[in-house]
């Protein structure tokens, strides 16, 4: 097995189109969100939170296709943040509500980094409340990917994406 599988990357605008922006408007929020690709062929997810209306996240999620990740270890993201934090979500189904597990990472500003999310850091939630009862993210019928900003972080953001893959651990021992 490869130490590295590719999962997603942002060359083109086509690439783009397959993500979409899901913001606190579906609540009557007024937070804004977007992912477009850069002209150095990175995705860029920007927009602004905002409270009003009890609004306070902004998120964009994948087109649904399945992804069987069983054997590797993890998410390995390549991104460039603004020093605020983002969450990283999965979903094992494809509706637009249920639960959706989450892990959270803070990109250093301005810096590109490589960021390890490894699965059992993916906490089921629904709609920010933690779900025990969901169970582990099962890893074998992986159907959408995505990105959110909220916890009380107004104003506006930006995460520069340059890819996302998923890893085996076992292929970094030295």
């Amino acid at each position: 097995m490869p130490d590295e599988v590719s999962i997603a990357e942002f060359r083109s605008e086509a690439d783009a189109a397959r993500w979409v922006a899901i913001d606190d408007v579906v609540m009557g929020g007024r937070s804004r969100s977007a992912l477009s690709v850069t002209p150095d062929g990175t995705g860029f997810f920007s927009g602004e939170v905002s409270a009003e209306n009890n609004g306070g996240f902004a998120s964009v999620r994948s087109l649904a296709r399945r992804l069987d990740l069983v054997g590797l270890d993890g998410f390995r993201l390549r991104v460039r943040g603004d020093g605020k934090r983002y969450k990283f979500c999965v979903r094992n189904e494809a509706s637009f509500d249920g639960v959706v597990y989450q892990a959270a990472f803070e990109p250093a500003g301005q810096e590109w980094q490589s960021v390890d999310l490894p699965f059992e850091r993916f906490m089921p939630t629904f709609r920010g409340k933690f779900v025990p009862a969901a169970g582990p993210l099962d890893r074998s019928r992986i159907l959408t990917l995505g990105f959110m900003i909220s916890d009380r972080q107004l104003g506006p953001f930006r995460l520069e994406i340059a890819w996302i893959a998923a890893y085996s651990a076992a292929g970094l021992a030295p």
